[in-house]
């Protein structure tokens, strides 16, 4: 679990890394890279992980149960390079978590690759709720997963928390939906223009769209123009679909020209059971449940010298009739 770096979420998750899609623009095979270890090495070391074959036939994946240790005692976060890993260790990590936050799931991988079995999905689903105090973000450049996983033993959880996005690039990519889920589109890198958005996009508009340019410095590296991203903001507007522009639009358009906008329902952040009971407390006399920061916190002693023990709670106009009563005077 770490703190991101990616502009609309909070944390990403990463269960299961690597990918076979072989994107040549892809931040997270090159990132990969640099924290595999000596690949060659962490794969004679049959005894720390186990092979499973993968969902369509293409090869093996590899399943860690625990992490993978280097000769220096350090766990290795990509022990296989960008081949498909399932860290099932890493699985209940959102116990850490005690406050509501936006997770990317799978920021570094394809969760939803044709390779990837149903089983993996389904666990990573079923950890998603069992804390439902938490927004997750899925994206993917299979969407068509979505639709078989939705007609499958596994089933595709239809929850406000739970939002399914597709990756594309240019308008012409097909994608599918499944019903009745949050859906978006992370339209990154932007590498042509949209114009009037493409036939699928218009017969079943998305309810987020991000838009972001390529970071990377590839030869061949395509900086969208102004007017792309204006005709994708405009068609968001006209469809009442808020959007989302990255930061690496900023030098394209300009920080006044930027928009960040998100879905209502990941506007608002919830706290895990533990955290409200240390957070939030009962007004002693109207009863309403409320932040203990926004309340007047009552305490009393029994004896003299003694520390003062808390009491009760009671909102500010509540106590605001207590010192009336009292003919007391008070400043809040």
């Amino acid at each position: 679990m770490n703190r991101s770096k990616i502009e609309w979420c909070d944390h990403t998750w990463n269960p299961i890394t690597g990918c076979r899609h072989h994107c040549e623009y892809c931040y997270a095979r090159k990132m990969s890279k640099r924290f595999a270890g000596n690949i060659m090495l962490n794969k004679m070391a049959k005894k720390d992980y186990s092979l499973v074959p993968s969902a369509d036939g293409g090869g093996n994946l590899y399943l860690l149960d625990t992490p993978m240790i280097n000769e220096t005692g350090n766990p290795l976060i990509y022990p296989f390079g960008f081949e498909p890993t399932f860290h099932r260790y890493r699985v209940d990590s959102l116990s850490k978590l005690k406050m509501g936050n936006i997770l990317f799931v799978g920021a570094m991988c394809d969760m939803f690759g044709s390779w990837v079995p149903d089983e993996w999905i389904k666990e990573i689903f079923n950890t998603c709720m069992n804390y439902p105090i938490h927004n997750y973000l899925f994206l993917t450049k299979n969407p068509k997963r979505y639709i078989e996983l939705a007609h499958s033993k596994v089933g595709l959880p239809v929850q406000k928390n739970m939002w399914y996005g597709s990756t594309i690039t240019n308008p012409h990519t097909q994608f599918y939906w499944a019903e009745g889920i949050n859906t978006f589109l992370s339209i990154e890198p932007l590498f042509e223009p949209f114009g009037e958005m493409g036939n699928s996009i218009q017969q079943s508009p998305p309810n987020w769209v991000i838009i972001g340019a390529e970071t990377d410095r590839r030869k061949d590296k395509i900086i969208p123009k102004k007017e792309w991203i204006e005709d994708i903001v405009e068609w968001c507007e006209n469809s009442k679909i808020p959007v989302f522009m990255k930061d690496s639009l900023i030098p394209i358009v300009g920080e006044d020209n930027m928009r960040r906008e998100f879905p209502e329902t990941l506007q608002h952040l919830q706290v895990s059971p533990k955290m409200e009971k240390k957070l939030f407390d009962t007004c002693a006399e109207c009863k309403d449940y409320l932040r203990k920061s926004d309340m007047i916190t009552m305490l009393a002693r029994s004896k003299r010298g003694e520390q003062p023990k808390q009491f009760c709670f009671l909102c500010k106009d509540c106590f605001k009739q207590f010192c009336k009563k009292k003919n007391w005077r008070f400043l809040i």
